[in-house]
């Protein structure tokens, strides 16, 4: 397996390219030697930002705040090229008590159960890993960049289509039909 570890990364972050609507959205890690960039779905983001949340106001201490995290906000835009090096099928984040840091890990395909189902199954080839060596990115953080780093995948989420203040669906730039102003849903 091709494990590419940060481990402190030089810049960590979550970002979006597009318009609204059709963004696709990337974690994208650095140091002086490398930049690696894999992309992920929007709600994966989401939940890796709302997990680390919660994971640090949980176990971090003061060093996991939200006053320590602005000590590290990067709002530089992703670095380019923009090249995904492989889509995120599986998500993890740690907590390492013993060294008080954040492990996110993201793997190219999901686990070894789910994957052997899925290459039963007669749509097998069509994977999108099949034929090629498993990959995976794990990304070292201490505390205040975690908070950081969450922080910036909330932003990147909230700057996309407004939601509808009736039922909280994306609000496309003609318009929805809304379930909860007397209209119904597709």
């Amino acid at each position: 397996m091709a494990e590419h570890v940060f481990d402190p990364p030089e810049r960590c972050v979550a970002g979006s390219v597009g318009p609204p609507g059709g963004r696709t959205f990337f974690l994208q890690a650095s140091d002086s030697q490398r930049v690696m960039t894999v992309s992920l779905e929007k709600e994966q983001v989401r939940l890796l930002g709302e997990s680390l949340a919660e994971m640090l106001d949980d176990v971090a201490g003061p060093e996991g705040t939200e006053e320590a995290g602005r000590a590290f906000v990067d709002n530089a835009p992703l670095d380019t090229p923009i090249e995904d090096d492989f889509r995120v099928q599986r998500l993890s984040v740690a907590w390492e008590a013993g060294q008080r840091r954040v492990v996110l890990e993201a793997y190219d395909r999901p686990s070894a159960e789910d994957v052997a189902e899925l290459e039963d199954d007669e749509e097998g080839a069509d994977l999108p890993w099949a034929g090629l060596p498993p990959q995976s990115i794990k990304v070292v953080l201490e505390p205040g960049r975690a908070r950081a780093f969450a922080m910036r995948c909330t932003a990147s989420i909230e700057g996309g289509r407004p939601s509808c203040p009736f039922c909280g669906q994306p609000l496309d730039p003609t318009g929805h039909i809304c379930p909860r102003a007397n209209g119904y849903r597709r």
